[in-house]
């Protein structure tokens, strides 16, 4: 089967092997963020709907899990906002009930968690990363260019909810952008915040592949080590390492590669970590790719990505 809303399952520093369920359209969301990896949003909204059909969704899981594959998590992430999807809730009670050995994660932009209904829905997730960068106003329509009826009180509040009504794990994400969101004000401002959040892990982030805005640039360590001590309790998330072999659920490594630099950009050794074949050999694959004018490269400060060409609409 050819899945269209599974991707990877992809090595990631924060949650071993996970599958990657992809529950909206590309780069359909309610922020535009400046430094987001799978480029400028197209589709911002509020709107809440069945934006993939729930049917293809579980037959993708089911086609895929019946394999019994070793997973850390099933994550809820990929080319947009997650909970926009009307039918989240759904998926997580079919997963609970059908395959309940595999954890649950959702990466989410916290812009939904005002939301009763949304918070209910995801309630049975084992695993919440939601994403506070700044808890100003200013720094939220510079660093997120929310929807214009979105507020970034919006977004604490909702993590108050959410942190009062859930009883898993809530890792909080910030994302820092020099000369944004890490002056003493806004630091001042998410330390604020945090109080009153209180996740159970804060872990900060910065460029590490590139976002939409080439002039963006990331915070050196020294800087990010300045702000996790303001803040407190706060990791820098490490470099990338290799994880396990993964058995890829796709015979064709030429379209995984595709499929996958569809939602975020990769290194060779992103890819040789995900496939667990030799560079020589992925290499290959990226030449047919590039040859067909369907990736192209970029530069970042971890070395050499591919991703998808802009305005690409061709197939491998």
């Amino acid at each position: 089967m050819r899945y269209r809303h599974l991707f990877g399952p992809v090595p990631s520093r924060r949650l071993g092997v996970s599958l990657g369920v992809d529950l909206v359209p590309l780069k359909t969301c309610t922020l535009n963020c400046i430094y987001c990896e799978c480029g400028e949003t197209n589709n911002q909204t509020l709107e809440r709907k069945e934006y993939v059909p729930l049917e293809e969704v579980f037959e993708e899981l089911n086609d895929y899990l019946a394999q019994k594959p070793e997973l850390d998590f099933i994550t809820f992430s990929g080319s947009g906002e997650p909970t926009l999807h009307s039918g989240i809730g759904d998926v997580v009670n079919f997963l609970k009930k059908e395959y309940p050995a595999y954890r649950l994660c959702l990466l989410t932009n916290s812009t939904l968690l005002n939301d009763e209904e949304v918070r209910r829905q995801i309630k049975p997730i084992d695993l919440i990363v939601p994403s506070l960068d700044t808890a100003t106003e200013e720094g939220f329509v510079s660093l997120n260019r929310p929807h214009e009826g979105l507020k970034c009180k919006q977004l604490v509040e909702g993590l108050v909810s959410l942190r009062r009504e859930y009883h898993g794990e809530i890792c909080l994400e910030i994302f820092i952008a020099p000369g944004i969101n890490d002056t003493p004000e806004e630091l001042a401002a998410l330390k604020s915040a945090l109080e009153r959040i209180k996740p159970d892990r804060i872990q900060l982030g910065t460029l590490d592949r590139p976002g939409t805005e080439e002039w963006l640039e990331p915070a050196d360590y020294h800087t990010m080590q300045h702000i996790a001590s303001c803040l407190g309790n706060a990791e820098i998330i490490g470099k990338f390492k290799p994880g396990p072999k993964i058995t890829t659920f796709n015979d064709s490594h030429s379209r995984q590669i595709y499929e996958t630099l569809k939602r975020r950009p990769c290194t060779v050794a992103d890819l040789k970590a995900l496939l667990n074949l030799r560079p020589a050999e992925i290499q290959k694959y990226i030449n047919h790719l590039l040859a067909r004018g369907e990736i192209e490269i970029d530069h970042g400060e971890r070395g050499t990505f591919l991703k998808i060409k802009k305005n690409h609409g061709g197939q491998t």
